[in-house]
């Protein structure tokens, strides 16, 4: 990635991302260029009295190579290859390059920088390289509840400052512009310095100066910031304040790792709460599920009917919507019930906890068993309810066939035996006769053809009975 210095630099581990990229020729905002240089000479600074030495003018003072390897050694803790002492340019070139491999060594891959432009004096590539140092060495391995580097200072930032009025940090610019951010991080840790509640958000260069002078006195913490220029300049440069800002959380950082310690047992409360309050739901859950199972069987065992279609197609339609409304909750219910018991497993197992074990009747295997019988009960129920459904139907197709082959047939019987019991015929001629005997003669062929149907009706009321 391109830095705003125009270095240009890869992390092996990501840890640091940049929201610009600058052009390697273009130029730093000139107000930028000055708070990172009085910042960044400061920083350096601050370690090197460690070894008894300084700079004054950070685009000169490096240019040799030796302040700078001498630098990387303090930060770092570790022996750097021992640097050449000669004046030549290439002794210079020599011992930057070994510094530049030394930072390339943990991790960082400077893309677009070379000894020379340091040895040259190029402020602007020497700025990019002290921020590529601050950064590793700063900043890289800070980290706050998963959050690392700049989103974990940040985030330290945030919550150190959350109880305080007129306190919102959301950047590395504008939010420490007023200085209330400085003295509400000091006042954190260490509220016998300040007396915040006197503080005004008017007054930001006594807010600043007030932080300034504290950190300075009480945490060695030397100025790095100048007032003035934070105050009229439209946005701070971010890198000026971070370095800074950077410096707090190092010398808080012992109280830091006691809060640290103090929310991993909190954590490990919150833990046991956690796996308590799951234990709690699934003996509830399985409770729950088990009595409505056992309320439900008794139902789905049941094969009393009143022998009527209307009546078994209730049944069917009841069962129905037990399927499709009051199953689904239950089925959620012990999916859920199955999941809490394995997270809690889970989290037990991660813990190094014993086992949970449900109290008796109420575990895993039992309410899997449970559940099996509920459905092969519901099987069983439904077979039976279509069987039913089946067998009404066909008694009401035959009692349908029956009303409908009866009526056909009383409508054919009506009026025959008044027909045969008549004495029309004493009083007929003989042509009459024969037609009568005629008529009488078609009528018991007829006869014998009708009695078929009388049998398939007989037949018919014996399959209804």
């Amino acid at each position: 990635m391109m830095m705003e210095n125009g270095l240009s630099m890869e992390y092996g581990d990501g840890y640091m991302e940049q929201e610009e990229e600058w052009e390697r020729e273009g130029l730093l905002d000139p107000a930028w260029e000055k708070q990172q240089k009085k910042t960044f000479t400061a920083w350096c600074n601050s370690h090197l009295r460690k070894a008894g030495t300084s700079i004054d003018n950070i685009d000169e003072d490096f240019r040799n190579g030796l302040k700078l390897m001498l630098l990387l050694e303090v930060i770092s803790g570790e022996t750097l290859p021992k640097p050449d002492r000669g004046k030549m340019r290439f002794h210079k070139i020599a011992n930057v390059n070994k510094a530049l491999d030394f930072i390339a060594s943990k991790g960082v891959h400077l893309v677009s920088i070379g000894a020379e432009e340091i040895v040259d004096g190029n402020l602007k590539m020497t700025l990019g390289m002290i921020w590529t140092i601050i950064l590793r060495f700063a900043i890289q391995d800070i980290s706050v509840e998963e959050m690392t580097a700049k989103e974990g200072l940040l985030l330290w930032c945030q919550r150190k400052t959350a109880p305080y009025k007129n306190v919102n940090v959301q950047n590395f610019h504008l939010s420490f512009k007023d200085g209330l951010a400085f003295c509400a991080l000091i006042h954190r840790h260490r509220p016998d310095l300040i007396d915040y509640s006197k503080l005004s958000k008017d007054n930001p260069l006594e807010n600043l100066n007030t932080a300034f002078d504290v950190a300075e006195k009480y945490l060695d913490i030397p100025r790095m910031l100048d007032p003035d220029d934070l105050i009229n300049t439209p946005k701070p440069d971010e890198r000026a304040i971070m370095t800074y800002v950077s410096c707090y959380y190092h010398a808080f950082q012992g109280a830091q790792q006691a809060e640290t310690a103090a929310n991993r047992i909190c954590k490990v409360l919150k833990v046991n709460q956690e796996n308590e309050r799951l234990m709690e739901e699934y003996e509830r859950l399985a409770s729950d599920l088990l009595e409505w199972i056992r309320r439900t069987m008794p139902w789905l065992n049941s094969r009393q009917a009143d022998n009527s279609l209307a009546g078994v197609q209730k049944k069917l339609e009841e069962y129905r919507t037990y399927r499709r409304k009051h199953k689904p909750p239950r089925v959620e219910q012990k999916a859920k019930l199955e999941t809490n018991f394995n997270t809690l497993q889970t989290k037990l197992r991660l813990s190094n906890r014993p086992a949970y074990l449900p109290t008796e009747g109420k575990t895993v295997a039992d309410i899997s068993n449970a559940w099996k019988g509920l459905e092969l009960a519901e099987k069983a129920f439904e077979e039976w309810l279509l069987a039913e459904t089946m067998r009404l139907e066909r008694l009401e197709h035959l009692a349908q066939k029956f009303k409908h082959k009866a009526d056909a047939h009383e409508d054919w019987t009506r009026g025959k035996e008044e027909m045969l019991q008549s004495q029309d015929f004493r009083q007929c001629k003989l042509n009459e006769l024969k037609a009568l005997k005629k008529k009488h003669e078609a009528f018991e062929s007829d006869l014998a053809a009708h009695q078929d149907r009388v049998e398939q009706i007989a037949a018919i009321a014996q399959e209804l009975k």
